[in-house]
C-alpha cells in the first residue's frame, strides 16, 4: 500500500490508487483482509492513549487510525495531519467528529503549537517523508509533544528474497522494497526521545515506541 508522497504528488511509477483517496480507502480494508481494526487498534494500544488524551495523527491518509484515537480518548481529541488534499478531504467526510478532525500538512513542518498533544502516531507514513527531511519530521513531533509524551511510528517490514523484493519493487516502488525500518528507533533517539520497544503487530508491521523525557 502507497500514501501520497509528502511533496504532494504520486511517486514515481505508483499504482493509481494513490491519486484517489476513496480507491486508497477501498485497497487498504482489502489489503488487510478482515484485520485492520486489529492491526490499528493495537497500535493505539501500543501508544497506550487514554480517555483525556490529545493525539496527532502524522500521515493520516484516509483517517482510519486517527479515528480509532479518538474512540479511545473521548475526553480529548485526535487530529489527524496529511500533505495530501484528496487524503484530508476523505477523511473528514468519513470520519470527522467531534474529537476527530484533520487538516492538511507537511510531517516536516507541522503548524501546531509547542507541547500540544499526549500522543503522536504514525502509521505507514515514514517511508514516503523524503530522506533528507525525516530529522525534522521526528523534531516536529518531538517538539508538539508534551513532556512525558509517547510517539508510536509503525511501518512497513521490506520484503525478504530476491523474488519478494523485485515484486514489491514493481508493484508499490523503491520506498517500500528498500524501507529502512531499522532506522526509526536510532533517528527517535536523536530527536531527543527515549526509545522503549520495537514491536510487530502483524508480519509486515514494525513499531517504535518512544516516550519525551519529562
Amino acid at each position: 500500500m502507497h500514501k501520497t508522497h509528502p511533496n504532494g504528488k504520486s511517486p514515481e511509477g505508483a499504482p493509481g490508487a494513490i491519486r484517489h483517496a476513496r480507491a486508497y480507502e477501498l485497497l487498504s480494508a482489502l489489503a488487510f483482509t478482515g484485520s485492520r481494526r486489529r492491526i490499528f487498534g493495537r497500535l493505539v494500544a501500543l501508544a497506550e492513549v487514554t480517555a483525556e488524551d490529545e493525539v496527532l495523527d502524522v500521515g493520516c491518509g484516509p483517517g482510519y487510525l486517527t479515528s480509532l484515537a479518538a474512540q479511545a480518548a473521548p475526553a480529548g481529541r485526535a487530529v489527524g495531519v496529511d500533505v495530501s488534499e484528496p487524503m484530508i478531504e476523505e477523511a473528514r467526510r468519513k470520519r470527522a467528529s467531534a474529537n476527530c478532525s484533520f487538516v492538511v500538512g507537511k510531517a516536516e513542518a507541522l503548524d501546531l503549537p509547542d507541547a500540544s498533544f499526549d500522543v503522536v502516531l504514525s502509521s505507514l507514513a515514514v517511508h514516503h517523508i523524503p530522506e533528507d527531511a525525516r530529522a525534522r519530521a521526528f523534531a516536529e513531533m518531538f517538539r508538539v509533544l508534551r513532556p512525558g509524551g509517547r510517539v508510536l511510528i509503525a511501518d512497513f517490514l521490506p520484503p525478504q528474497g530476491r523474488l519478494a523484493r523485485h515484486l514489491v519493487g514493481a508493484t508499490t516502488g523503491e520506498a517500500m522494497r528498500d524501507n529502512p525500518v531499522g532506522r526509526i528507533g536510532p533517528m527517535l533517539g536523536d530527536a531527543g526521545f527515549q526509545v522503549g520497544r520495537t514491536t510487530r503487530t502483524s508480519w509486515f508491521l514494525h513499531c517504535v515506541r518512544a516516550d519525551k523525557p519529562l
